[in-house]
This record gives structure tokens, sequence and C-alpha cells, in this order.
């Protein structure tokens, strides 16, 4: 779920032709991009740093004032305390099939307070183009997120995926095993980037995410529970506004003209050809998609076409861009599609999370319908976990509820982090 479309209006939805970008003009060659990796020994390599660049320094003052001054809508400013540093850090991780290749992110420092540092992990929501991520987009939006905790006094580690940003290839969306690696990979990459800095990352890791990206952060916190990393461990996890139940609440919203119009025809191609990719889900795309959409919407959503094309290159209805095969596998997914479902939606099923969960959510949202959250709740419920869900109400952001969603949450969780870790910064052994 992302910021494809807000409620009111398609054409301020995205806005990703303002971002700034390091991208070539060649189609699906980024400037400054990474190749994939070909060495041996992806396992033993992985989270290793390979560069690292600082992008801005900001004093408390402007973090303050670059958060309030949103054009879309104004971000909480109460826990504005420090000044930052950010850095784009490019580092060692493998793909979905395991082979070794390098992704990116930004870290954000806060530029005072304590030589070791709690640690936020924030993974963002659905992002069609490579270059509105945060470790490249100037806007707030992509911003927000490592400014609020970094100038709160945590370590703010926001990774950009697979394919994002810098990384090759096209992008595993909704992939929760590689949204996993990627995130820890980054922390372990980001570990070793504050270290050359003074600075320690504190082994507990404050998770958060939102939208696609509070899947990420629940598999993150599943992995560093089950002991995935030797540092690093899971201290408290705040998802908002996920797809948690995308086979049971969300393809069925999506079908039944519960969410955005827009934004269903857009999840519903993702849906396809993302799980494609890794799946098989369909021999061709004319047998899912009607034309003229099923010779383009692959190429459209190959990470390298901003939102405002793939708006503009897709129909207004999932009539106009479903077969009659298209919208049944999306009713009853079979084959690889099922597979995939699988994957994704057991973010909150055959587990027991020990630390502190809190699911925030925002009502009638119109791209992550609330029966996902209900969904991870009654789940975790079953499974001995009583997990509270947070409702922040109709926020708006642009128009979209679910949008600001995430604005809301941010100003939230950052309490709610801080008063595990004694207001923000500190980190015991």
């Amino acid at each position: 779920m992302s910021r494809i479309l807000t409620v009111s209006a398609v054409t301020v939805a995205l806005a990703a032709g303002t971002a700034t970008t390091v991208f070539a003009q060649v189609p699906g060659a980024p400037r400054g991009a990474v190749p994939a990796a070909t060495t041996a020994g992806a396992a033993a390599s992985r989270g290793t740093l390979v560069s690292v660049e600082r992008l801005r320094t900001l004093t408390a003052r402007e973090v303050a004032a670059e958060l309030a001054g949103d054009e879309a809508g104004a971000w909480d400013t109460g826990a504005v305390r420090h000044g930052l540093d950010t850095f784009r850090i490019v580092y060692r991780t493998v793909d979905p099939g395991g082979r070794p290749t390098l992704a990116s992110g930004l870290l954000a420092l806060p530029r005072d307070g304590e030589r070791r540092l709690s640690t936020v992990s924030f993974t963002h929501g659905t992002e069609l183009f490579k270059g509105d991520v945060a470790s490249v987009s100037a806007e707030t939006w992509a911003q927000a997120p490592a400014l609020a905790y970094a100038s709160a006094g945590f370590a703010a580690v926001l990774p950009d995926y697979l394919g994002l940003g810098l990384g090759p290839g096209p992008h595993p969306w909704m992939d929760v095993p590689s949204e996993t690696t990627a995130t820890l990979d980054m922390l372990r990459a980001s570990r070793t980037a504050a270290a050359a800095r003074g600075r320690e990352l504190g082994r507990d890791v404050l998770a958060t995410g939102f939208s696609q990206g509070a899947s990420a952060a629940l598999g993150l916190a599943r992995a560093l529970q089950e002991g995935a990393d030797g540092w690093f461990r899971i201290r408290a996890v705040a998802p908002v506004s996920g797809a948690y139940a995308f086979r049971d609440a969300e393809l069925p919203a999506l079908l039944a003209g519960r969410t955005q119009p827009k934004a269903s025809v857009v999840y519903a191609a993702l849906a396809l050809v993302a799980f494609d990719r890794l799946h098989h889900v369909y021999d061709t795309p004319a047998q899912v998609f009607k034309a003229p959409y099923d010779r383009t919407v692959e190429g459209l959503l190959d990470g390298t076409h901003t939102g405002q094309e793939v708006v503009a290159g897709t129909p207004d209805t999932l009539d106009g861009l479903l077969t009659r095969r298209g919208r049944e596998l999306l009713a009853h997914p079979a084959g690889g599609l099922a597979a995939a479902l699988r994957i994704t939606d057991g973010v909150c099923a055959d587990w027991k999370p020990r630390a502190p969960v809190r699911l925030y959510y925002a009502q009638e949202d119109e791209q992550a319908v609330n029966e996902n959250t209900a969904h991870c709740r009654d789940v975790l419920h079953a499974h001995g976990v009583d997990v509270p869900t947070v409702d922040l109400g109709r926020p708006d952001y642009g128009g979209s509820r679910h949008l600001g969603s995430q604005q809301a949450a941010t100003a939230a969780v950052v309490r709610w982090f801080g008063s595990l870790e004694g207001g923000g910064g500190r980190n015991a052994a």
C-alpha cells in the first residue's frame, strides 16, 4: 500500500516528478545504480558496507521547519530535540533466490546526545519509482520518518528494499522474505557506518513500518526473535496500516470496489506482475490483462517509471484492466499466486511475538482496509498474544486517510518508543 493516489485527485498523488533523483534518462539504467554482485559467499558478506555518502546536515530548528512546512500536511514536531546527519548507504545483501546483490538505504543519526543509540528500523510503503525512496528523494514524505526518529534521539535506519533506490533490477513487491533480509542487512551495514562516526547502535531494535512496510517490520521482528543476527534483537514492533491479509481481506475489498478505484487498479496489476516474477502466476500477460495493457503493464511496473506515468498508463477501473481470467484469479487465487499470498499473509501467523506489539490503523482506510488489522490482531490472539490496536481516527494527508495514518502514527510511535527507551537515545547492552 502506498501513496499512489489521494482520494481527492489522481493528479496530485505521487508527485514523483518533483523528486530529486540520481537517475539517467536511459530507460532502465539509473545513473549511479550498482550492478548485482557476482562473488561467492553471499551469506558471509551479507550486511557488508560498500559505501557511505553524507547527504544532509540539519539543525533541530531546520528539522522542525521542514516537518511543519509540508504542504500536504504538517508533521508533528513535538519530539524534535536534536539536529541530525543523513547518509546514503550501499551494502551487500541477497536477492529472493539467495544470490548476492546490493541494496541501498538511508541512515539518520542525531548530531548530539548519547554515543550509544537506540535503533529504529522504519520500512516504507509501496513506491513505484526507484527514485521515490528516502535515500534518493528529497521530498518530505520520504524523509519525514527519518527526520522524526533521528531528531528524537534515535538512530533511524530506512532500507530501500531490493530494486529501489540504487538497487539493481525490479523490486520484488510484498515479498516478505527479501524485505526481511534487506532490512536486517541494512541494520548491519548501518552499525558499521555509525561506528566509523564514533556512534554505536545498541542491540535492541524498535521496528516500525507503514503499509507494505508494516509486513516488512513484522518479518524483521520475527527474524530477530528467531536469532537471525548475533547482535541485534527485537525490542518492540509498531506496524502501521498493513495488508496482513491480502487474500482474505484486501483482494476481496479491492474486487468489491471498497478501495480507491485507481489504487485498486495499480495494486491488482502489482499483485499479478510482481508475484509472477517470483512464482509464475500466468504464462502470458494477455491471460490476465486486457489489450493494450497486456503489452505495457509489465514494463510500467519495472521501477523506472514514475507514479504519474503508471497512473497515466493504466485504466481507471479494474474492468478496463483485467480479463475474466485475471479477475477470477484474484478472486480465487491458485497456483503461483496462491503460493505468493501464503508467504505474504504469513506475517502474523505461526509465531508468537515476545516483544510488545501495537497495530496502528486509520478508520475507513481507502487503501489498506481495516479488516487487515483485525485479522492480524485475531491471529496473534489465537496464538496467545494480546496485541492492542491503536485507532488513529481519520487523519488526512493530501486527501488520504491511508497516507494520513503514517503521519499520525509516526508521532504516536515516536512517543511510544521513547517511553520504552527512557526518552530515546539510550540503549542498554
